[in-house]
């Protein structure tokens, strides 16, 4: 059984951290969104894909994560040269972020600092440091948005340090 969501122009696989337990709730979702919290959210999201306004306004109002890759991407998206962007088309978990997608790392803060608007959460430097690849972000999302620790990325990458 395919278990890919579709979220607007993109599909995506689901991460680990979709299959928690039930028991793992997320925030308690707005039955409806004030006027100001939309103008906010339509000014911050202004050069990103009209999809991810449309996920973002329904993840504020549901807590559906279902519409949180249609964010990521979208706010990915909108630091990534336009000449990359086509890789986001049909994107896959391995797409490296320096390598593939040319974010450096003031680039990575605006975009932390823009899905921390969006999705009301707080990210700290050092659980950065782990984010290599759009799939490794997917998933940090998502567990940060449940309230549970993300896993370590599955494989290492040029330039890790490995500690024994």
């Amino acid at each position: 059984m395919d278990k890919t969501l579709n979220s607007g122009n993109h599909d995506i696989a689901p991460t680990a951290c979709t299959d928690l337990e039930a028991d793992h709730r997320f925030p308690a979702p707005a039955t409806t969104m004030a006027a100001e919290d939309d103008r906010t959210l339509r000014d911050v999201l202004k050069r990103c894909p009209a999809s991810t306004y449309e996920a973002a306004c329904q993840f504020r109002k549901t807590a559906n994560p279902a519409h949180l890759p249609a964010i990521i991407l979208g706010v990915i998206e909108r630091y990534v040269e336009p000449a990359l962007r086509p890789k986001l088309r049909k994107p896959d978990d391995d797409l490296r972020l320096v390598e593939d997608l040319g974010i450096d790392s003031l680039t990575m803060m605006e975009i932390v600092i823009l899905a921390e608007e969006v999705l009301r959460i707080s990210i700290n430097n050092e659980e950065l440091c782990r984010l290599r690849t759009l799939g490794d972000v997917r998933q940090f999302i998502e567990c940060k948005v449940r309230g549970v620790p993300s896993p370590a990325p599955a494989r290492l990458m040029a330039g890790d340090l490995v500690l024994e």
